[in-house]
């Protein structure tokens, strides 16, 4: 018999998870209220209609959209069937009976609510202060001592908590539920609040009692990543621990759950693969307009942790599943071995940040954005005797708020190029910085302040439009060096697939021809010089799935000519990488991907083989998550080859902002050879 205390305890997680039902439907409300889903009643469960941000709509868009696609498939199949009904548990504010009878889909099926009784009594008194809400129901009782808080022909609900399998099978039975009619179970985002013994229980009588259902869940999974961390952190801050995580923390551990407790089929699909194989592309077009959006990595990883599962009873349910669904497979080969991450001792972080070494020893950041706010401030990296070490740059010019931009090196100095302050402001400078050639000559190598020169470059011919997220690189045409810019995305436009060539001695804009198929247009990719040219690999494409070809900018006597490197093995899609060349080795560090093996390590491809090997991090030594997107990096000396990371991190969804407080460095020699 459960302690006094256990009992306390439990009534306190109880309040916190109904908690949860509040944030949510104000959540709910504001896609809503920004056009991501038709819904005229949730604003009717709520004391005001505020406005998220918009990877938080975009997050709850995606979970609508889901059930809603569910649901509805599950009232196509069973159309011509007199009886049919919704047992919606831990229901909280929804609004889906109303939705559904508004839109005049409901074909006589009964919407049976369940949640704990004191939200039950809270949605009920809503409603009946309610006229839009009450006159959605033939009749409706007042509250009253049993469990049944709102009673119509087509609407019931129920205070009850659906962990307490007998009181829940007597009331649902008294409220008039049909155990032999096919019914559509939804569980959204509840039963990973129960300790598994429950909600697997739960699980278990729903396919004992209900031999013709579908059962639809959403929840969360893979905690075990960076993101998956901060995301468990969240939920045991308030106190609503993520039960199901541990025990079934991947996809095939939840199909296995659901076929081990009765259920015959069962399909599952994080978010990624239903938002991308599932929604059309028109409708994600037009979603991805509502709003100014630059937050791609933290919208992947947010979808990469939620899934929609559909598990059937009976043969007429299975029509009723998802189909199954995936991005593209891809095998590549990976290495027995771990690259080591160790952590440098200084204090540095930031999102959108980019750097260049303007010295062998001294690496220039420039741009990003921390927990202040997005800021201007220059910093250097300097490596000495005793380490790494990070001071302030005194630069003669402001370089203005910027992220997403490139730092492309020159001799003695870097160019800076375009970026972002938010999604409605590129910018659209060209910078010089160069080292002071008036400075102490201590002050480069030591941890003093550094000195630098910013020229604002006033260029002649056709710019090419303001962009951030693109890639840069120095390229050799006509015994001239030109500055190279590829992709990108800006404020009309989410991705871009122009090339520019900028002159650097004329500091001409200049048309160079070049021939061969393009890169498909991108955003978030790599560019590196090499042999005269550039190689490319990666980013983010038009369709929002993440690219991982290779091509090479070839110069010829012309101009140059794009070629496509096929590598075998090929190396896992990503995007918000880093990448650097070591002779004919493109060495690929970061980024975001689809793979749903952790995040991404380091990737090894060989240009003149065309083969590719994936390197995982060895981050035991690192104490934080570490993130690796919106991050930049520097290759340390050749005689030993090391990666510098510094920065990354992003907003967790609803969950808090992470920043890597510090920079890592990665051991390359054991991919090196």
């Amino acid at each position: 018999m459960p302690s006094r205390d256990g009992k306390k305890q439990r009534k306190g997680s109880d309040t916190a998870v109904q908690g949860t039902n509040d944030s949510s439907v104000v959540s709910k409300a504001s896609a809503a209220a920004q056009g991501y889903f038709s819904d005229a009643f949730i604003q009717h469960f709520v004391c005001k209609v505020g406005r998220r941000a918009p990877l938080i709509n975009r997050g709850y868009y995606v979970r609508w959209k889901a059930l809603d696609h569910c649901v509805r498939r599950f009232l196509h199949v069973t159309a011509d069937r007199p009886k049919k009904q919704v047992l919606s548990l831990g229901a909280g504010f929804d609004s889906l009976y109303f939705r559904l009878h508004a839109d005049g889909v409901l074909g006589g099926a009964v919407v049976f609510e369940v949640d704990f009784p004191d939200v039950a009594r809270r949605k009920a008194a809503l409603i009946a202060a309610d006229a839009a809400l009450r006159g959605m129901l033939d009749s409706c009782l007042p509250p009253q001592a049993g469990p049944v808080q709102v009673s119509s022909s087509r609407y019931r609900l129920l205070g009850l908590d659906v962990r307490e399998e007998s009181p829940v099978e007597e009331a649902l039975s008294a409220a008039g539920l049909d155990w032999a009619a096919p019914t559509l179970i939804l569980s959204e985002v509840v039963l990973t609040y129960m300790e598994t013994r429950w909600s697997d229980a739960v699980i278990g009588w729903a396919a004992r009692l209900l031999p013709q259902s579908l059962f639809v869940m959403y929840e969360q999974i893979h905690p075990h990543d960076p993101f998956g961390r901060v995301m468990q952190d969240h939920f045991l801050k308030l106190n609503s621990t993520l039960h199901a995580l541990q025990r079934y923390p991947e996809l095939s551990a939840q199909r296995r759950r659901f076929l081990d407790k009765g259920w015959e089929c069962c399909v599952c699909l994080d978010m990624n693969d239903f938002y991308l194989g599932l929604v059309p592309q028109e409708e994600r077009d037009r979603v991805e307009s509502l709003e100014p959006f630059d937050e791609h990595e933290e919208w992947n990883q947010k979808c990469s942790h939620y899934f929609i599962l559909t598990a059937s009873r009976g043969a007429l349910m299975e029509q009723a599943l998802l189909p199954q669904t995936s991005a593209p497979s891809v095998a590549p080969s990976w290495s027995p071995a771990a690259l080591s991450v160790r952590p440098v001792p200084v204090r540095l972080e930031g999102l959108g940040l980019a750097s260049t070494r303007i010295r062998p020893q001294v690496v220039l950041l420039t741009g990003g954005s921390g927990r202040g706010g997005r800021g201007a401030e220059t910093r250097c990296l300097l490596r000495g005797q005793g380490g790494w070490s990070s001071t302030r740059v005194e630069a003669s010019a402001d370089l203005g708020e910027r992220l997403y931009h490139t730092v492309t090196p020159l001799p003695g100095g870097a160019l800076v190029y375009g970026g972002r302050s938010s999604p409605l402001r590129p910018s659209c400078d060209l910078l010089k910085v160069t080292l002071d050639p008036f400075a102490p000559p201590s002050a480069a190598g030591s941890a003093e302040e550094q000195r630098v020169q910013v020229e604002r470059m006033g260029c002649t011919g056709t710019a090419p439009p303001p962009r951030w997220r693109h890639a840069a690189a120095v390229v050799s045409h006509g015994g001239g060096d030109f500055l190279f810019v590829f992709g990108g995305k800006n404020q009309s436009e989410r991705v871009l697939g122009d090339s520019s060539f900028l002159s650097l001695d004329r500091r001409e804009w200049m048309e160079i021809p070049v021939e061969g198929a393009a890169p498909a247009a991108r955003h978030s990719h790599t560019a590196c010089s090499y042999q005269g040219g550039v190689v490319v690999f990666g980013g983010l494409g038009r369709g929002g799935e993440p690219l991982g070809d290779t091509s090479l900018l070839v110069p010829t006597e012309r101009g140059f000519c794009w070629r496509r490197v096929a590598v075998h093995p090929p190396p896992i899609p990503r995007f918000s990488h880093c990448a650097h060349l070591l002779g004919d080795r493109l060495v690929v560090v970061g980024g975001v991907w689809m793979h749903p093996d952790g995040v991404p390590g380091v990737a090894v491809i060989s240009l003149a083989v065309g083969s590719s090997v994936e390197f995982r991090l060895d981050m035991s030594s690192v104490p934080w998550p570490l993130m690796l997107h919106s991050f930049c990096s520097e290759l340390t000396d050749a005689e030993e080859p090391q990666l510098l990371l510094i920065g990354g991190g992003g907003n967790c969804f609803s969950f808090g902002t992470h920043l890597n407080p510090q920079p890592v460095c990665v051991e390359l020699r054991p991919a090196l050879g």
